[in-house]
């Protein structure tokens, strides 16, 4: 007899494995079974001319060893000399060995059966599981034993273990089943086994390892996630798990993980390219390139899908560079030839990535500015829905600040400068709807804020008499029309000051509607900074229009006593502070001084004050006493009813006043620094946001702070300072107050349709510091980009 019944399984690596299913063979291992060489049972045994088996790669391997050492061909078991190394293959030997296999197998298989269950020792499915693995590894067809068994589904069940051991080694085991070899190329034992695996919650059970922080579970996810996307089926199936495609994108660009985890993830996306959708989803989530290739070597309705969908993206700045240079040249062609529908998806994605300077700068080089000025200049070629994307694309390539006089625009060599290009965006200006003018508008801005195309655009606004028109836009309804077209006077009022004066002269109601724009109290805009300019450069002795300014306008002077803000940066240490904030009633003038437009230190340090002070609100609330329930209410219950209170502070639950406890719910204090988010000075956002935040921090109800500001007005403005990414510390701050904002499920369901958050977001959850990216990834989970699996197991080992 052999000492074991199968050496292949090597009993010394696995323990006691071996022997744990040893003992449940149906009859014994013959000497016969055993080859000489190996002491392993022979899969293919051979006889030499003496009549001694061995197997055959052993024999072959000792024939090539006796021949390279110059020895004599001797049989290894007798070392008599052989005359020759013919071998004979002992096919009733090797059938008998099978059935001796099968025999014994099939009982090592019922066996696994019966220890694969949740209630089963964690010893025992450790044991089984390993021998799963070793049973796939010895011979490709036993995965079809595993699968006709049906163990696949009871190694799927155990990824639910208590027991991370087991979980790890349930993955692993799942790897081994279905990792591609070469009898999965001709037999489709994968597609069998990948049906399998797509019924039920299965790949989401697995998606959801990949959740973790980097550790053993995640690896094996990713392991098993590579093997199962080479199944097209799988590959859809993968795709369509919340968060699973934004997991391994931000796997692939993680400097945490080790560098085999990262270049397996990198190989499942690879993989996943082969359904639109996941290409798609990758773009969503920062891995352009499979779209972009699509679009340069798809076929042609791929090409217009993704273009189409290219369009529908918000792109970082540096990647709208890349894109810029990768494909442009590929829009261009098909907006210059392709059919309007064609046409229609290159101009949507050309208008994406023309926003940004430098990527601007790559499409003129790439020729966009032709086809563009043709499109606006032609009638019937394109409808006027798309003229208006022609025209934004237009004003972002214009405002790259590019030498404009000197790039040919039309067949005679006219530039956006020349007279006759300038008079037909005039003519359009005055002659289409709100959108398109403000665009072509932004255009004359551009070209207007360049000293070296200034005097171009002023000579041609002077020939066409269009001052009177351009004057008019002042009153304009659309907040967007009306900044555009006093930015553009403010351009050109130092080279055309008296025709401005005579037209703000000679027509009613522009000169007040300039004085409203700069009086408004909100934060400094660029609509103010603009007018201000305007009026500045008017001509100084012009005695009927400074006559007209006297009536009309009042400027309110503001002293500043920031020197008081100081006091609140002690009110936890000193409760003197406290007491000289309440007897100068602080909180009052720093809500007052939040308007003082202008003086932007004013402002920032204003809401700094503001938000010190509300921190200390829900210490200083005064909570209301409840009278203790009278001695009968333990045998009456219905006499112990606590009264109703009133007049309650809705966010601290007690009694609150801006005075006393500086409670920014009074004083319109909340709409003042609301407006504060628009300002063009990044660090009055942030001293804004930081104070409105203190209306959703722990210690406070945070659904009434969410409430007050939807009565503010104040969530969208929140939404856009996390889309403005302008500094890291603004990020920080906008990423923690979004997070707060939609734990309320009606905000988190209106945004969760909005790409522009959830992209912002996704850059914060793979670029941003440590904090922030836990933050991120809690207020994606709120809008259902990153599933939560908390409830996936009972109990998690």
């Amino acid at each position: 007899m052999a000492e074991s019944w199968d050496g292949s399984y090597d009993p010394g690596s696995q323990s006691d494995d071996s022997h744990h299913f040893e003992r449940l063979r149906v009859e014994p291992i013959y000497d016969a079974f055993v080859c000489p060489l190996t002491k392993q049972v022979m899969r293919d045994p051979v006889a030499l001319e003496n009549g001694q088996t061995f197997e055959r790669e052993a024999i072959e391997k000792w024939f090539r060893e006796c021949k390279e050492s110059g020895r004599n061909l001797v049989c290894p078991l007798t070392e008599k000399e052989l005359k020759s190394t013919d071998l004979n293959p002992s096919i009733a030997l090797r059938n008998t060995i099978e059935e001796w296999t099968a025999r014994n197998e099939a009982v090592q298989i019922d066996m696994a059966c019966r220890s694969l269950n949740l209630g089963s020792p964690e010893s025992d499915v450790m044991h089984t599981l390993k021998y799963i693995q070793y049973m796939c590894h010895k011979s490709r067809s036993n995965k079809h034993v595993v699968r006709n068994a049906d163990l696949i589904p009871m190694i799927i069940e155990m990824l639910k273990s208590t027991s991370r051991r087991v979980r790890c080694k349930a993955l692993e085991t799942l790897q081994t089943v279905v990792e591609d070899d070469a009898d999965n190329k001709v037999v489709p034992g994968l597609l069998v086994i990948a049906a399998i695996l797509a019924e039920g919650d299965t790949v989401r059970t697995i998606v959801k390892f990949l959740s973790h922080e980097p550790s053993i579970e995640r690896e094996e996810a990713v392991s098993l996630l590579l093997e199962l996307s080479k199944s097209e089926a799988l590959c859809e199936k993968i795709g369509s798990i919340n968060g699973a495609i934004l997991i391994l994108v931000g796997m692939t660009s993680s400097k945490s993980e080790n560098l085999s985890t990262v270049e397996k993830a990198d190989k499942t996306l690879e993989n996943l390219e082969k359904c639109e959708n996941n290409v798609r989803q990758m773009a969503e989530n920062g891995r352009l390139q499979p779209l972009l290739n699509q679009i340069l070597e798809g076929p042609p309705e791929t090409k217009l899908s993704m273009a189409s969908y290219l369009g529908e993206l918000v792109l970082n700045n540096d990647v709208e560079v890349h894109v810029a240079r990768t494909v442009g040249t590929s829009l261009i062609d098909i907006m210059r030839s392709g059919t309007v529908q064609s046409r229609e998806a290159a101009l949507k994605a050309l208008n994406q990535i023309s926003s940004y300077e430098a990527s601007a700068k790559v499409l003129i080089e790439a020729g966009i500015l032709p086809p563009l000025v043709k499109d606006l200049f032609t009638v019937g070629t394109l409808p006027m829905r798309l003229k208006e994307v022609s025209a934004t694309i237009l004003a972002n390539v214009v405002n790259s600040g590019n030498d404009f006089d000197l790039i040919p625009v039309g067949p005679n060599h006219q530039t956006l400068v020349s007279e006759d290009t300038v008079h037909n965006l005039l003519y359009l200006i005055s002659n289409t709807g709100p959108a398109i003018e403000c665009k072509l508008l932004q255009v004359l801005v551009g070209l207007t804020s360049s000293p070296s195309t200034v005097l171009n655009v002023v000579a041609a606004i002077k020939s066409s008499g269009a001052i009177i028109s351009l004057v008019q836009f002042i009153e304009a309804p659309q907040r967007d029309l009306r900044v555009a077209s006093i930015k553009l006077l403010h351009n050109v009022s130092p080279h055309m000051g008296e025709e401005l004066a005579d037209a703000l002269r000679g027509t009613a109601g522009q000169l007040g509607s300039l004085f409203k724009v700069v009086a408004e109290n909100v934060g400094i805009t660029e609509e103010q900074a603009a007018a201000v300019g305007l009026l500045a450069e008017l001509p100084e002795r012009d005695l009927g229009l400074t006559r007209q300014m006297l009536d009309e306008s009042a400027f309110p002077l503001i002293i500043s006593r920031v020197v008081l803000a100081r006091v609140t940066f002690v009110l936890a240490e000193e409760p003197d502070a406290i007491k000289l904030s309440r007897e100068h009633n602080l909180a009052a003038l720093f809500i007052e001084l939040l308007q003082s437009n202008g003086l932007d230190n004013v402002q920032m340090v204003s809401a700094m004050a503001l938000e010190n002070l509300s921190q200390e609100s829900k210490n200083l609330t005064r909570l209301p006493e409840l009278p203790p329930p009278p001695f009968c209410a333990s045998i009456f219950p219905c006499l112990g009813k606590q009264p109703v209170l009133t007049g309650l502070c809705r966010l601290h639950r007690g009694t609150c006043s801006l005075n006393d406890s500086f409670c920014l719910l009074e004083g319109q204090a909340v709409e003042k620094l609301v407006a504060l988010l628009d300002h063009t000075n990044e660090k009055v956002v942030e001293a804004a946001l930081a104070a409105i935040s203190t209306l959703l921090d722990d210690g406070v109800d945070i659904e009434q702070g969410i409430a007050v500001l939807l009565v503010a007005e104040g969530v969208r403005p929140i939404f856009e300072v996390l889309l403005e990414k302008r500094t890291d510390n603004l990020r920080r701050r906008a990423v923690w107050a979004v997070e707060r904002l939609l734990r309320n499920e009606d905000i988190a369901y209106d945004v969760s349709g909005d790409p522009n958050v959830s992209t912002a977001l996704v850059d914060a959850f793979q670029h941003a510091d440590y904090r922030t990216r836990q933050v991120a990834e809690r207020a994606l989970k709120h809008v259902d980009k990153i599933p939560n699996f908390s409830g996936i197991f009972p109990i998690m080992g």
